[in-house]
């Protein structure tokens, strides 16, 4: 059995000085508490503090980064025991899971998931050999244990990993329940939502008239003029507010905005509520939806957030069998500088505004991103995004966006992970990448040594909490 051990300077530059600085920057960030502002792990986990399930609940059946990888060597989803859409059998003894799993993990090699991964194994569970065939049951006996203890249950953990706020992501249907039940249980862990709208905001998502409809009847407003849609907006971005919120998500086809007058929006509300509508007539709403969004960011305080350009559930045949968010969403290339001018003309300008900007397409980073982001006061840049969170991700953003945009127009780090034990093992890659590009600034002489600790500092904790008024 080989041996499982987290190197010390994992990530660090290889040349000695560099390093050197490198881990005296580390140390004086890897203890900050994490700030997650924006991810999707479950609030019922916080509200009801129920054990996990077993480790293949935990660790496999919800992390779409880990079951994309074995699907693409053969291995067929229901054999990890992912559920379908229609209630068909799939694999259901966790144990078998895990031997999949443990089967294929050679597969992880050189991915941010392996390194993930093996954080949690090593730190979170104290296991010292590597995951094989020949140590499957080791692992899965000593998780399963773990996981029946009051250390490893939800509340227990988030306390363990000095986590000192999380977001989760609801749509605008939830009834919030679990957020109240977190307020009301005295536990004073703090996790918040975030508003994301896009079922009611995209005239292409499945159900959008009747969706609308039960939205507007449950915000007691009129789903049959515009202005009552939008007051309806208005009323569920208080009650998210009332639970903790201080962001809103989008995560459109694309970051295209629109800024029509008061005739032209009415015209299309009705359409798109008489439905379908054509494409263009689809973007065009959610375009404009986008600068509403954004003007009632302005009025409420609440940070804005885009993730576009993504193609999602491109297997046709897993959404039917598997549903959304499984692992077949494929990046598209993105474009934001003729895309965002209309919202940018009327907002861009206003410092009470925060959008924070997500990309797939890194080709944009230092094409369009950092010049916007280091013009217009409302813009900040958000972290390397779902593909690009690794440490090589993390070196192409801190190269392509800091010349022009500088660190201080960028929000630190979110996590956005379903997986709530790859959090603090996501954090730990992101201060050492950062780490290490600041020591080469320091080695190179093009940053003081006093300035990196600052920015460190400001990367690790200081700006998220600034950007998403945590």
């Amino acid at each position: 059995m080989k041996p499982l051990k987290l190197h010390p300077d994992r990530l660090f530059p290889a040349e000695g000085r560099t390093r050197d600085i490198a881990r005296a920057l580390h140390a004086s960030v890897r203890d900050l508490p994490i700030v997650s502002p924006h991810g999707h792990t479950d609030p019922a986990w916080f509200a009801y503090d129920e054990p996990f399930a077993n480790p293949s609940d935990l660790l496999i059946v919800p992390d779409h980064y880990v079951f994309r990888m074995l699907m693409s060597q053969g291995v067929k989803l229901e054999q990890l025991g992912i559920p379908t859409v229609d209630g068909s059998p799939t694999e259901t003894d966790p144990r078998a899971i895990w031997h999949r799993f443990a089967a294929h993990y050679h597969l992880f090699r050189g991915t941010p998931s392996r390194l993930w991964l093996d954080w949690v194994f090593a730190e979170a569970f104290g296991i010292d050999v590597q995951l094989e065939t020949a140590t499957a049951d080791h692992y899965y006996d000593l998780i399963d244990a773990a996981l029946k203890t009051d250390a490893f249950r939800p509340r227990a953990l988030f306390e363990r990993y000095n986590i000192e706020v999380i977001a989760t992501t609801e749509g605008p249907l939830d009834p919030l329940d679990h957020h109240r039940a977190i307020r009301e249980s005295g536990w004073k862990g703090k996790v918040v939502t975030a508003y994301r709208p896009d079922p009611v905001m995209d005239p292409d998502t499945s159900g959008f008239i009747d969706k609308v409809r039960a939205f507007c009847a449950m915000a007691g407003e009129d789903s049959g003029s515009f202005a009552g849609y939008l007051r309806a907006h208005e009323k569920r971005r208080a009650d998210f507010r009332a639970a903790g919120a201080t962001s809103t998500d989008h995560g459109h086809p694309s970051a295209f905005t629109a800024d029509l007058p008061a005739a032209e929006i009415e015209a299309l509300y009705a359409k798109v509520m008489a439905g379908p509508v054509a494409p263009q007539e689809a973007e065009l709403f959610r375009g404009h939806m986008l600068t509403e969004m954004a003007r009632m960011s302005i009025e409420d305080g609440m940070v804005m957030q885009i993730h576009p350009a993504v193609y999602r559930s491109h297997n046709a045949a897993v959404l039917q069998r598997f549903g959304r968010d499984k692992g077949g969403d494929i990046p598209l290339p993105g474009e934001f500088v003729r895309a965002l001018k209309p919202l940018l003309d009327r907002f861009g300008n206003d410092p009470r505004l925060t959008l924070v900007l997500f990309t797939l397409d890194e080709d944009v980073y230092s094409r369009e991103l950092a010049p916007l982001a280091g013009h217009y006061p409302a813009l900040r840049l958000g972290p390397p995004w779902w593909f690009h969170d690794s440490p090589e991700g993390m070196r192409r953003f801190r190269e392509r966006a800091t010349e022009t945009g500088g660190f201080y127009n960028t929000v630190g780090f979110n996590d956005d992970t379903r997986a709530f034990l790859s959090i603090p093992a996501r954090h730990d890659v992101a201060r050492r990448m950062d780490c290490a590009f600041l020591a080469r600034l320091v080695a190179e002489h093009r940053m003081d040594e006093d300035e990196a600790f600052e920015v460190a500092r400001a990367l690790s904790y200081d700006l998220v909490k600034q950007a998403y008024k945590l």
